[in-house]
C-alpha cells in the first residue's frame, strides 16, 4: 500500500482518479458511495470551487499494489464566502470528504488519522457517509464522531429511476429547452447564480465546472424564458462505464418557480443521456418530508435508493 503526501492539494488528475474509484464502487457495491464521493458530485465540487477555495483542500490518497487508488481523504478546511449581493461570510467548521473501497475497510482508521492529524481540535470536524455503512459507522463512532444531532433534521438522500419509459417534457407557452452546448457557458452559468441567489458561485467560477474532463454542455439541460432568461438547469453527468447519468445540480430561476420547468429540465437531461447510453438516473435531495425536492423528482420516477448521516466531533474547548 502507498499514499501521496499528507497535505498535498486536490488537482484535476485527484479528481478523475476519486470518479473512477467511484466508478468501480458502483459497479460491485453501489450502496457504498459516500454523498460527496459520486462520480458527478466530485466533479461538482471540484469544479465550482477550485478556483476560490482549492487553497483549503488539502487530500491523501491510498493505492494498492497494483496503483489503483482504493481510498481517499479530501478535507475542506474554513474558508471565506463572497456571495453574489455582496453579502459575505466565513465557514468556520471542518468537513471531510472521503470514500474507502469496501473490500480495503483497514483503511478507514488510517484515513480518519490522517484527518485528525491535519486539523485542530478547537474546531468543529464534521464527515457525511452514507447511513448503512455500519463498519465505517463503528470506526468513526470509536474515535468521537457520533451522528450529529443538530443534523437529524437535515440529512440527504439518494434516488434512482430506470430510464426506460420517460415522459415527454411539456413547458409554459413560450419557454424552451435548450441545452449549454447551444446558449454558451455564459448564459448557463448564469441560470445557475440565479437558481441560488445569492449564490457564492460566480460566472469565473461556473465556468472554471465547464472546464472540468467529466462535464458535457450537451447534457447540460437549460430552459430559456420568453425574455431570453435561463430559468432553469440541471446538469447530467455521465458515468460511461456504469451506463448511468448523475443529475447535479438542479434549480430554477427565483422568478420563474412553480411552473414545471426543473422537472421538464429533468426530463430532457433523462432522454438525452439514454441516447448517450445511460440506463438509469439519480439525483440527491433533502429527505426529509418538508423536502421542497421530493414531490418534483417522485413525481417523475425517482426512488429512495440510499441516505446519508452527518457525524460531528466537537471542538473541543482549550483551558484557561
Amino acid at each position: 500500500m502507498t499514499t501521496s503526501d499528507a497535505h498535498d492539494l486536490v488537482t484535476p488528475e485527484d479528481v478523475v482518479l476519486m470518479q473512477g474509484l467511484a466508478q468501480r464502487i458502483v459497479a460491485s457495491h453501489p450502496k457504498f458511495i459516500n454523498p460527496d464521493a459520486s462520480f458527478g458530485e466530485l466533479a461538482w465540487i471540484w469544479g465550482k470551487g477550485h478556483l476560490a477555495w482549492r487553497s483549503s483542500w488539502p487530500k491523501r490518497l491510498w493505492f494498492d499494489a497494483e496503483g489503483r487508488l482504493v481510498a481517499w481523504g479530501w478535507a475542506q478546511l474554513p474558508f471565506h464566502v463572497v456571495r453574489a449581493d455582496g453579502t459575505e461570510k466565513d465557514v468556520t467548521d471542518i468537513s471531510l470528504a472521503f470514500q474507502v473501497h469496501p473490500d480495503h475497510q483497514e483503511l478507514v482508521d488510517e484515513v480518519i488519522a490522517w484527518f485528525e492529524s491535519i486539523t485542530p481540535t478547537d474546531v468543529d470536524r464534521r464527515v457525511i457517509m452514507q447511513s448503512n455503512d455500519a463498519y465505517g459507522l463503528a470506526r468513526w463512532a470509536a474515535h468521537g464522531y457520533p451522528p450529529d444531532p443538530e443534523a437529524e433534521n437535515d440529512w440527504t438522500r439518494q434516488n434512482i429511476r430506470k430510464l426506460d419509459d420517460i415522459d415527454t417534457p411539456t413547458l409554459p407557452e413560450g419557454y424552451r429547452l435548450r441545452t449549454a452546448a447551444e446558449v454558451g457557458h455564459d448564459a448557463a452559468a448564469q441560470a445557475h447564480v440565479q437558481a441560488w441567489w445569492p449564490s457564492s458561485t460566480t460566472v469565473e467560477m461556473y465556468q472554471g465546472l465547464q472546464g472540468t474532463a467529466t462535464y458535457r454542455p450537451d447534457l447540460h439541460v437549460v430552459v430559456e424564458a420568453p425574455d431570453g432568461t435561463m430559468a432553469a438547469s440541471a446538469i447530467g453527468w455521465l458515468d460511461e462505464l456504469n451506463r448511468a447519468v448523475e443529475f447535479e445540480p438542479v434549480g430554477t430561476h427565483r422568478e420563474h418557480r412553480r411552473l414545471g420547468l426543473a422537472q421538464a429540465a429533468m426530463l430532457q437531461g433523462m432522454l438525452l443521456a439514454k441516447q448517450a447510453g445511460a440506463v438509469e438516473a439519480t439525483v440527491v435531495c433533502v429527505g426529509t418530508p418538508d423536502s421542497g425536492a421530493l414531490p418534483l423528482y417522485e413525481g417523475i420516477g425517482f426512488q429512495e435508493y440510499t441516505r446519508d448521516v452527518t457525524l460531528l466531533k466537537p471542538a473541543t474547548k482549550n483551558a484557561d
